[in-house]
């Protein structure tokens, strides 16, 4: 029990240090920052985080310790009935990505406008989009929530996915406060309506009467 204890708090560890600097290259005063270096080639700082944000994940998940004590194992017909909420929250996903623009969070669209000499020297790495039909009306993080969601529903879980599984879920809680202080910056009072109006991540309201 003393080594598993060490390995998850190596885990927990590990990601607490991807989540810190994950968030403070997404900042907006980083961003900034390298705008006074960079200008118009701030454009090619989406696509470069988002590489960097895969590379340094993929360490993590080679460095981190695989702590493989079975915590269950549904029998049948159970794991097969448990991919019911997995195929939802897919398709939750699938649903989201219509209203949300892939190219732009990827980072391509911000190289396209930089080839046709449309980005604004003053512009930084993204056009922020107030996004509110679809699954918006029910949680601001739409993406987050499925996400968790497709994660939590398994048919086996171990110790290492469970620990896994939580660190995930506490970057997007974390993270989605920091990433709405840059929205509400952006689209002010008509952020803030929508913020009273609709939960941050989990979608508690549809349940109420």
């Amino acid at each position: 029990m003393i080594d598993a204890a060490i390995d998850v708090f190596i885990i927990v560890l590990l990601f607490a240090a991807f989540g810190l600097l994950h968030s403070f290259l997404a900042s907006l005063k980083v961003k900034q920052y390298l705008h006074k270096w960079l200008g118009r080639h701030i454009a090619f700082y989406r696509l470069t985080y988002n590489v960097i944000s895969i590379v340094l994940l993929l360490i993590l998940l080679e460095l981190a310790p695989h702590p493989d004590i079975q915590l269950y194992n549904l029998p049948v017909p159970f794991d097969i009935i448990i991919l019911v909420p997995q195929l939802l929250s897919l398709a939750g996903i699938f649903w989201t990505l219509k209203y949300f623009c892939a190219r732009e969070f990827l980072g391509i669209n911000q190289i396209i406008r930089w080839f046709n000499n449309e980005y604004d020297k003053k512009e930084l790495d993204e056009h922020l989009t107030l996004r509110i039909g679809g699954p918006y009306k029910y949680t601001r993080h739409p993406i987050y929530f499925f996400s968790i969601t497709l994660l939590l529903f398994r048919a086996e879980m171990n110790l290492y996915y469970l620990v896994f599984l939580f660190c995930i879920a506490a970057y997007f809680v974390i993270g989605s406060y920091y990433e709405e202080k840059k929205l509400v910056k952006q689209f002010g009072e008509v952020y803030k309506n929508y913020q009273n109006r609709v939960p941050r991540i989990f979608p508690w309201k549809i349940f109420k009467i």
